[in-house]
């Protein structure tokens, strides 16, 4: 059972994510593992680092992982060990964090955008034939929200055209796709621990996951500058090695993780009671054989903006994730797309919202974010 810490809360202020609140169930354990690291003084590719990588991949159902700075840096050293080069191309849905395109942009390869299925959010898994060209050399699929993406027929797609598939795991650790967990899925799968992700750490940190011990070996090279060897470098490298403090701290929330998601998915369920009773909202899908675990809780509502407003002039949080699809990212538009090119994609943008979701929500909060939200739906 999740522990209930004595938190304090104005009668109606909610907060989106609250943190705080997680720490006060588990700030002896992650003092505890901060004393070990000092203790130790050793600060970078040590032993908490290794630990971290065997559980992780354990419970990514993959043979290695390998740490590294951020969930960006896991995204670009995972397509540069797959092959991807200036020029090359990669595809990927435009509804995502900007870093999933952006690893693609800073390699000098192009991101080439695919349509997402309206009631998942993830990328259709028919719209890769429509964009695939002779030089695409990849596909990165997203988990969003905590929802795997349609897999299997990525995976066949991918392998009719001998293509590497990279899971976008930042959203998604723990989830599961017909029984096998995500991470697992593709030939490396990308993990973000930013803090506010469902194993976050107290800053940066990332890590790839992979069943080839090749592709292993070269993320481990990559990350340290290229080395092979101490003071021997084969290749332009990266300094995206995830510190001991950092893997401490996600080590002692690892042994949590299978509780708080427990405790997300029993949140989404009761979410959904309440939710389903209002005309005009549209809860979060998961189709069967598809675990969510709900790092997001996103409804979908017209008039989306303000119905936020709404919700924050009574002090509950609420975020969009993302208001802009990324063809129509200022960033990409050399790429030339217009409004109307991605159109699942950009009405997603424009109606999705996130409510609080947090393992230690309890059960009248959620009832007054379902009946603030029915008041603004009545008006």
């Amino acid at each position: 059972m999740i522990s209930q810490p004595q938190i304090r809360y104005l009668p109606d202020s909610i907060p989106q994510l609250d943190l705080s609140a997680q720490y006060a169930a588990i700030g002896a354990e992650i003092r505890t593992a901060l004393e070990r690291v000092m203790a130790s003084q050793q600060f970078v590719l040590g032993p908490e680092g290794c630990a971290l990588e065997e559980e992780v991949a354990k419970l990514c159902g993959a043979a290695y992982g390998v740490g590294v700075a951020s969930g960006t840096d896991a995204l670009i050293l995972a397509l540069r060990a797959c092959g991807v080069q200036p020029g090359d191309e990669v595809l990927l849905p435009p509804f995502t964090f900007v870093a999933t395109g952006s690893a693609v942009s800073a390699l000098g390869a192009r991101p080439v955008f695919a349509d997402i299925r309206p009631d998942t959010y993830n990328v259709d898994p028919a719209e890769l034939e429509r964009r695939v060209t002779p030089r695409t050399r990849a596909i990165l699929a997203v988990h969003l929200y905590g929802l795997p993406a349609d897999m299997d027929p990525i995976l066949a797609f991918a392998k009719s055209r001998k293509l590497p598939v990279i899971e976008d795991n930042a959203q998604a650790i723990g989830a599961s796709y017909k029984g096998r967990p995500t991470g697992s899925l593709g030939d490396v799968a990308c993990l973000s621990f930013y803090p506010t992700k469902n194993l976050g750490a107290y800053g940066d940190a990332g890590m790839v996951v992979t069943n080839s011990a090749q592709l292993a070996a070269r993320f481990r090279s990559l990350r340290n500058h290229g080395q092979t060897a101490k003071y021997l470098s084969s290749e332009t490298g990266w300094n995206s090695r995830l510190d001991e403090i950092q893997a401490a701290i996600l080590r002692v929330k690892l042994r949590h993780l299978s509780d708080w998601q427990r405790a997300r998915q029993s949140h989404a369920v009761e979410y959904n009671r309440l939710l389903t009773q209002i005309p005009g909202v549209m809860p979060p899908l998961a189709p069967d054989g598809f675990e969510h675990v709900h790092h997001q809780y996103t409804i979908r509502v017209e008039r989306r903006d303000a119905l936020q407003k709404f919700l924050g002039e009574r002090k509950i949080g609420s975020t969009v994730y993302y208001p802009y699809p990324l063809h129509l990212q200022p960033l990409y538009a050399p790429l030339g797309h217009e409004a109307g090119d991605f159109p699942h994609s950009e009405r997603a943008a424009q109606e999705v919202l996130s409510l609080p979701m947090y393992p230690e929500l309890r059960e009248e909060q959620m009832a007054h974010v379902a009946e603030t939200i029915a008041e603004f739906l009545k008006c």
